[in-house]
Formats: structure tokens, C-alpha cells, sequence
């Protein structure tokens, strides 16, 4: 038995050391406090526990799912997550009946049910729109922009709901349909210029030549209007309001007469939800070009 009188105190400190000594430098002989012991050692009970109700340790047997011990509850964050899922499925199944009940025109009317219809249309359109039109609806060249006011077939939810249904030229029988002839077999290149002139000062202070106007009042009056504001009746895009689909210089315009481009929408009927349709109605009517 080691006598009390043997123990190698510090000097320093007046605390015992445990004998070992490395370049001078001794180590102290500091027990861990009883409270934390007491705290380990409840864990490591309370760990076998969770082992036994929970599913823990992989096995080879595989008997637990995804191949660990299934544990005597049965939990698995699998279970969980289904279930969750499950109430979900079932808080918009109350949704979409409510939705699919209520008029286009009436959802606004209700604050959840629009709340709930524009959460489901930003989603939609992440999915189905922003492709061509921008994770922001901000359009590009040939694909509109859906945050301005100006709208070639029309901005009410009505209107939107039924391009959305029919798309544009898209092969759909109650399509959206608007085709420009292609004036470079029609018009001499030099007229086409005067013409291009003529639709540039539309919007804007240039000056335009008189044969300019007289090939408009010619050829596009008669969609476009006399001022050139277009006519959504038959989707001819408003002239004078500085918002272009191909580009609003001289150049661009030239060759959008020479040589039209027209873009494709697809027709979400059939292949989108009654519901989901409605959602990005009320989306896209929302983004601050609906009228």
C-alpha cells in the first residue's frame, strides 16, 4: 500500500500528480466531476434503451427496414414521413375540392383558398412555364414577358385561364390562332425599310417617311389598327406601347415583316389538372400584368 507521504504533489498547484512526468512538465491528477460521471453513465443506459425501442444498428439480416433493427415501436423516420406526407395529401385534396367548386372569378374572394391557389401556381409554373418564360415570368426574345400589361390575347383570369387551356397555335381546335403574312415576296426591300420606319415611330418620336404610313394604312391597319394598338380580338400585338416579343429596333422589325416569326404554346388541357390550371390563372394574374 502506497504511503501518503509517497505521492509526488506539484509544487505549484498543490495537486497530486499521477506520476507522469514528459520534459519536465507533470501531469495533474484531476478526477472528472461526480455530476459528470453520474451523466455519463445515465446515458450509456439510456443509449441501450434507445438501441432496444428504435431502429438502430444495421444488420445482416436485414429484418428492420432498410436493413436495420426494426425496434420494439416499430418507428422509423420512413413512417414518418409517409404519414406526414399523407396529411398533407389530404389538407389540398380539401383545397382542390373547394377550388374546383368555386368560380375562377370567386377565388380571390376567399383570402385561404387564393392563398392556397397561389402557392399551387408558383409551383406549376417553376414546373410547366419558366422554361420559356423565365423563373421570374420576365419573358425573352419571342416568349412574353408575363409581368407587363400588355397582353396579346387578353390579361383577365378568364382570358388567361382559357389561353393557358387552348394554348397558342398549338394544334388545340379552339387554339389561339394569329399568323402575319411574310411581306418579303410582297414588298420591294427598300419598302419593307420605309415600313419598318414607319411601325419604329409608333412608339416613339423618330420621324417616319409618308410611304411609310401609306404601306401601313396598306397592309397592317387592318389588324394593328390606325394607330397601330392592335386588336386581341384576332392577336395582333399592340405597335405603339414600346414592348416588343423579337426585338424593337429598326432591323428586328424589318425582319419580323419579311420573314414573321410565330411562337407555340402548348395547350395544358388534358395534360394539366382543371385545378392546376386555375392555379396559375390566378398565378400569373397575379404577377402584376393581370388586368
Amino acid at each position: 500500500m502506497t504511503d501518503k507521504h509517497d505521492k509526488d504533489i506539484d509544487a505549484h498547484s498543490g495537486v497530486e500528480t499521477t506520476g507522469h512526468e514528459w520534459d519536465g512538465l507533470k501531469e495533474l491528477n484531476h478526477p472528472a466531476p461526480r455530476w459528470w460521471l453520474w451523466v455519463f453513465f445515465i446515458t450509456v443506459i439510456w443509449s441501450v434503451g434507445y438501441f432496444i425501442v428504435y431502429p438502430s444498428w444495421p444488420t445482416l439480416s436485414g429484418s428492420g427496414e432498410r436493413g436495420g433493427t426494426p425496434g420494439t415501436f416499430g418507428w422509423t423516420q420512413y413512417k414518418k414521413l409517409e404519414g406526414e406526407q399523407q396529411e398533407i395529401i389530404a389538407r389540398r385534396g380539401v383545397y382542390a375540392q373547394r377550388l374546383s367548386d368555386t368560380a375562377l372569378e370567386d377565388i380571390a374572394k376567399d383570402p385561404e383558398l387564393y392563398a392556397f391557389a397561389l402557392a399551387g401556381g408558383k409551383a406549376m409554373y417553376k414546373e410547366n412555364c419558366a422554361a420559356c418564360h423565365g423563373t421570374g415570368a420576365e419573358g425573352a426574345a419571342g416568349y412574353p414577358n408575363l409581368n407587363d400589361d400588355d397582353w396579346i390575347w387578353g390579361g383577365t383570369l378568364a382570358e388567361i385561364h382559357h389561353t393557358l387551356n387552348v394554348g397558342i397555335r398549338s394544334g388545340h381546335p379552339e387554339a389561339r390562332n394569329a399568323m402575319m403574312p411574310a411581306f418579303g415576296d410582297m414588298l420591294k426591300k427598300e419598302e419593307i425599310e420605309q415600313l419598318a420606319a414607319y411601325v419604329a415611330s409608333l412608339s416613339d418620336t423618330s420621324a417616319a417617311s409618308e410611304e411609310g404610313a401609306a404601306l401601313y394604312a396598306q397592309h397592317c391597319a387592318v389588324c394593328h389598327g390606325a394607330e397601330g394598338k392592335g386588336g386581341r380580338e384576332y392577336g395582333a400585338p399592340n405597335l405603339a406601347d414600346a414592348l416588343w416579343l423579337y426585338g424593337g429596333s429598326k432591323a428586328e422589325i424589318a425582319q419580323q415583316i419579311r420573314a414573321p416569326r410565330h411562337g407555340v404554346m402548348p395547350a395544358w388541357e388534358g395534360r394539366l389538372s382543371e385545378e392546376t390550371i386555375k392555379q396559375l390563372s390566378i398565378y400569373v394574374h397575379s404577377l402584376g400584368g393581370g388586368e
